[in-house]
């Protein structure tokens, strides 16, 4: 029974502490942003990826702290990652449009809160961007309209922006 009192406490332990990491890293990051400059919106995204990775960690911890074998935890890790690779196969698309979205997130000129002009072949798009979320990005027209684009197809058309 002393045993798991123990357990719990420590759960209760590594949960408090991974508060308090995520804590200092979120006030880091708001640092960070005010020290060089950054856009809130770059700055939300990466704190939600932080956010995710520190519960992951605790999950794991967790789980080898009650006793979950090593080799079990690989196939539930594997039998997951299969399934999702399988889900990515099925739709290329998808895949293309989560890695557009982490280049547009790293290293292009168009920041939420530009306007811009999709120049396609029969119609062009002008917008506000919005959003710029891991699937589609969002552009608020002059009509007020919100239209979603895949971030592959931002990639892959020519884009007229004009910073603010």
């Amino acid at each position: 029974m002393e045993l798991d009192h123990y357990k719990i406490i420590t759960s209760v332990a590594i949960f408090i502490v991974a508060f308090f990491v995520r804590l200092l890293i979120t006030n880091s990051l708001k640092r960070i942003q005010i020290k060089f400059g950054f856009q809130e919106a770059r700055i939300l995204v990466t704190n939600k990826i932080i956010t995710v990775l520190i519960y992951i960690t605790v999950i794991v911890f967790i789980s080898f702290l009650w006793g979950v074998d090593e080799k079990q935890l690989l196939i539930y890790v594997s039998s997951f990652l299969t399934i999702l690779g399988i889900a990515f196969f099925a739709q290329w698309s998808i895949l293309s449009n989560i890695t557009a979205g982490v280049i547009l997130y790293i290293n292009y000129p168009v920041k939420i809160g530009d306007s811009i002009t999709v120049l396609e072949k029969d119609n062009n798009i002008t917008g506000e961007i919005k959003d710029i979320g891991a699937f589609f990005i969002t552009l608020k027209t002059p009509e007020k309209d919100l239209i979603t684009l895949p971030n592959s197809i931002i990639l892959q058309k020519n884009i007229r922006y004009y910073s603010e």
